[in-house]
Parts: C-alpha cells; structure tokens; sequence
C-alpha cells in the first residue's frame, strides 16, 4: 500500500500558485532537462503563459519520501468556476495561497467556500513574503475572519500556516527565518492532510476530469471513491439521466511527475485516467457490472451570460482563416461542450449561429481566441446577460464587484459604479489605497473595467464574482458617443484619417483595408457618422507652401478581444480571424440600416 495525499491549490489570480507548483515539482526532482529558466511548466497552453492565469486545471504528482502526492492545480477566475467545483472533488485537502501583501480576495473567498463546503482540511500558504510591504501576520487574521464568515468548522479553522516565498523557492514556520528549500511545506502536507479512506467493496470512481488525445479521443479523469479498478476489465457506466452501459477499460493510467504511467490496477484513493472508454460525461460514474452503485453526480452553477455566434459573412470572409463555414464552427462548439462544463450552447432559427451561455465575458472570450488560434473565422454579437422569470418578474445576475484604488480616484469610482446600479457595502482605507465592495448587476460590469482603468490613471485593482439572481435593477445607461463607420470600401489614406482626427478617435492605422459599414473609431458625439476613409489626396500641378504639410496622426486605440465584447453596441459585431479583429455594424448598407432604425 502506498501512502497518498491528494490536494488542490487554491488562491485569487496572480498569487503566485502555478509557481508554487513548479518549485514543488522541482522539489520532487521532476525537472525536465529542456526547461528554460523562469518558464513556468504547468501553465504550457499559450494562452495562459500570454496572460499570466490558469483556465483549465491540471494534474501533477511527486514523490517525497514514500508519499505519493497528487496535486491539483484549480483556475484562480470566477468566470472558471466550472472547472473548480468539478476538480475539488478529488482532493482531500487545499492549499490556500494568499499574497502577504494583499491578503485574501473575492476570487479566493470563491474557491474556498467550495473548498469548505466539501469538507477539504486547508493549510494556509503566505506567499511573497519578500515583498517590501509585505504584513503577513495581519494576513493570517484576516484569512481566519473570512473562514470564521465561510461557516468552516472547528478542524478546519485550526489551520497551520507556512510562510515564504515561491518565486525564490523558500517555505519555513517563521517568516522571518528564510529557509533555502520548500520542505516544511511538504512536510505540512504530509502531516495535516488526511490520508484518503481506503474503502472496500464494489469499485465506485466518479469522473471528474476530461484529456484528450488525438490517437485514443478522450480520457476519463477521476478519483476512485472505492474499491480497486483493473485494466481490461468490464464495469458498467452511469450516466447522469440513470441509464448505464457497459464498457471496457482499454488503459489503466495513474499520474506520475508531468505525465501518465500505464499499470494493471489502482485503489480507491488515487486519481487515474481511463482510455478507450465512450460516451461518458463529466459528472458520471463507473461501478461495478454486476451491481452497480453510481455517486452522486457534481452540480454545477448555471451560466450567467449569452453570445450570439455566426459565421463570418463580412466582405474579407475567407482570406484569414481555415475554418470559415457554419459546419466547422458547429462541430468546434459542440467539442468544447465535451470538456467545458459551464457552457451551454443553443440553436436559433437561422442555421448559421448560435447562442452560447457562459460564467462571464472572460469564460467565453477564452473560447473565441482558442478558436482564432486554431484558425476558425467568426462574429460575435454583444454580450447578453441571462434573465430569469421568478413569480412572473424579471430577475438578473449580481455579482460582488471589489476595487482597490488609490484614495483621490475612489469618488470618481464611486459614481461610475452607483450611475451603473451598483450599491455600496463596504469601505476601507489600507495605507494610501482605498478598499471598496459594491453589489452590482452583471449588466453593469460590462466595459466597466475600461473605465475604472481610464478613471483611476491605471492604478485600479478591479475583482468581481457571481452571487445570485435579484430582481431588475432598471436600465442602466449605455456608451453614448455614436460609431465612425466606413461609407466606402478600400484602402484607408492617412490624409483622410488626418482630415478627420476632430470628429472621433480612430481604430485603425493608415493603409488599413476596410469595408462599407466597418466601425473604424467613435465620434465624438452621440450618433453614428459615416465617413470616407479611403479618399486620396488629389495631385495638382500648383505647389504652394503650407499645402504639403505632413499628417500627423493621433495612435489608435487598440482593443484586446474582452475589451472589443464589451465596447460594442447591440447593433454590432466583432468579427474574428486568425490575424484580424475588426467591429462592424450587422447591417453593412447604410439604407438597410435606416430602414431597421425606423421599423424599431
């Protein structure tokens, strides 16, 4: 019998987990020979080295001494909360990593009310304790109030704590006396977090976690509850529905280091992966064929925002992109279903788009870049958020909206925030920052976080989570300022651009090509101005002075994908290729747009 300890790493984004990880995969010699230094080894899709968070939670395993730990690595975002709640199940224990400086924040209250609602033993980790302002002993209280207001019992609110400092691989009990390794905190682990039960009987293993491979398709992930499961051997499947199948297990694998290692068996207590087992989902179990006993399926949180996504019919369709008809991007979303469990998506009427349900902008924009990387081409309405019928009245999602700011922008904030429906719950200064929470409608949240930014000089520390659906909050006022839409199709010449720099700010750099009804800036005034970006300076044979003066442009403005979502008006789109970003109104002729404007 081995020794196991299964834990999940639990901590608010940029806390530093995924580089604890790393320091303890060093720690169990797990060091790959063709790592560059100060490259982390377990955010390795592109997208998250790019922006610094993890989105979909991994598995690791080391050895130290004779004990086997698994670890898990959860996403830090609220909008990847499906993918919390399904990996928690696997673990025994959390690690809750904390930044020493600004202490817990609303995205790790997530987690953790999750993590304690299961019944998981934490062990606190103070991180970045080599920080200059660092105050880790307030830190610790202020963890111990918010598990107090978690409702976590006695035993889980008699945590240890280690202190230290990830990125320069250190941990101790004191933080004060810096170690040069990180085992005291493995020593923690090994001494705090419960073994998991081995428990007999009929084997019980619910799935909680998808791979996949392009040779053997996808992979079961899960911990078996009890009971020992065997290669090629049969087992029955039970769906969530309570229908069950047989199946057969092709490979038995358990996690070793970064990667999987075939065996013949694993008993109950280990994390294994399953192949060439089909038509399973997240959520279902695998028991015996004889008398099978399934576990109870995971719940999951419902999504709080649509999108409406189609085929990309603009004039420049196909000259990016590999994957541009309806069919590609139906099969596209339909996969993702397979392994992203908070996302929903729906048929319309017409059979070129569709809606698709998510946690948050950031939940569904990952999956449009993931599609731009792999070279689809499509458009994206505005975000939608759900609205629900309670009692015969609208209800809408909240979310707790939390800001850390410097204190002379905090009444600006303040009434940005109240203008958009928010409330007011809590204020607090902290040294020159000010703290402050406010209960606000998820409507309100969209193109907030620009604002803020814009607002506060960039000093701004903006977090908000989901929390329930209350009853409409009334309309909320929307961007003002009116689109600059291109009238005509072509080259865009910085003469025209410069010509026309005091009627709006521009989204596109000179010898741009653009298309009829392309957003290429905002006016300066309420309403949309159609303009012709594309005109030429006509050459005569007079030269005078002052007539050759050169244009000086003001820069673009540049939107990121999640910035582009929520700037855009509900007669918009964002259109998405491989190389390319471009907003457009829906209805690219200016008459057809007139007419819809009078219908409406």
């Amino acid at each position: 019998m081995q020794n196991i300890r299964n834990i999940a790493i639990i901590a608010h984004v940029d806390h530093g987990k995924t580089t604890l990880v790393d320091k303890m995969l060093l720690a169990g010699h797990l060091f790959r020979d063709n790592q560059k230094s100060g490259e982390l080894i377990l955010d390795n899709n592109d997208l998250e080295r790019e922006r610094g968070i993890t989105i979909l939670s991994k598995n690791v395993s080391i050895k130290y001494g004779d004990t086997k730990i698994n670890i898990i690595d959860t996403p830090g975002h609220a909008d990847f909360g499906g993918e919390v709640e399904r990996v928690l199940n696997m673990a025994d224990g959390c690690l809750l990593v904390v930044d020493a400086f600004e202490g817990p924040m609303p995205q790790t209250r997530f987690v953790l009310q999750k993590a304690l609602e299961i019944g998981l033993k934490p062990i606190l980790v103070i991180n970045k304790v080599d920080k200059p302002n660092c105050r880790p002993e307030e830190v610790q209280e202020e963890v111990f109030d918010l598990m107090f207001s978690l409702e976590a019992t006695e035993d889980q609110l008699d945590f240890p704590t280690i202190y230290g400092s990830a990125k320069q691989g250190w941990m101790s009990d004191d933080w004060k006396n810096q170690t040069d390794n990180i085992f005291p905190l493995l020593d923690a682990i090994i001494k705090h977090i419960p073994a998991p039960q081995m428990l007999e009987g009929t084997p019980q293993m619910l799935i909680t976690s998808l791979d996949y491979s392009n040779y053997v398709g996808r992979i079961a992930v899960g911990r078996i509850h009890r009971g020992t499961i065997q290669n090629g051997k049969d087992y029955s499947l039970c769906k969530r529905d309570g229908s069950i199948k047989k199946i057969r297990i092709k490979e038995l694998d358990v996690f070793e280091g970064l990667g999987r290692a075939k065996t013949e068996e694993v008993i109950s207590g280990d994390i294994c992966a399953l192949i060439g087992i089909e038509g399973f989902e997240i959520g279902d179990s695998i028991a015996d064929l004889e008398k099978p006993e399934p576990l109870d399926p995971i719940a999951i949180d419902e999504p709080t925002m649509s999108m409406l996504f189609t085929i990309n019919n603009s004039p420049f369709f196909g000259k990016d992109g590999k994957f541009v008809t309806s069919r590609h991007i139906y099969e596209r979303l339909m996969r993702e279903l397979d392994k992203n469990l908070a996302l929903r998506v729906e048929e319309t009427n017409n059979s070129d788009s569709w809606i698709v349900y998510g946690r948050g902008v950031l939940h569904i924009s990952v999956l449009i870049e993931t599609m731009r990387r792999e070279g689809y081409e499509l458009q994206v309405g505005q975000p939608q958020v759900i609205i629900k019928d309670v009692d015969g009245e609208r209800h809408e999602p909240v979310e707790q909206l939390t800001v850390n700011l410097p204190e002379e922008s905090a009444s600006k904030i303040i009434d940005i925030v109240t203008r958009r429906k928010g409330e007011m719950i809590s204020m607090e200064s902290k040294g020159d920052r000010m703290h402050m929470e406010f209960i606000i409608p998820s409507r309100g949240i969209i193109g907030l976080n620009n604002i803020v930014l814009t607002l506060s000089a960039g000093e701004a520390i903006m977090a908000h989570r989901f929390l329930e659906f209350q009853a409409w909050k009334g309309e909320i006022e929307k961007r003002q300022n009116g689109s600059i839409i291109a009238g005509e199709s072509g080259n865009a010449f910085a003469y025209s651009l410069d010509k026309l720099q005091d009627r709006g700010h521009f989204f596109i750099h000179p010898q741009t090509d653009v298309y009829a009804g392309q957003v290429v800036g905002e006016s300066n005034k309420e309403g949309d101005l159609i303009v012709n970006v594309t005109k030429p300076k006509k050459l005569t044979n007079v030269r005078a002075s002052g007539t050759d003066d050169k244009a000086q442009l003001a820069p673009p403005i540049i939107f990121s994908l999640e910035e582009a979502l929520e700037y855009i008006k509900n007669d918009e789109y964002v259109e998405v290729t491989p190389k390319h970003m471009r907003i457009r109104k829906i209805l690219l002729d200016e008459n057809d747009r007139k007419r819809a404007s009078k219908k409406s």
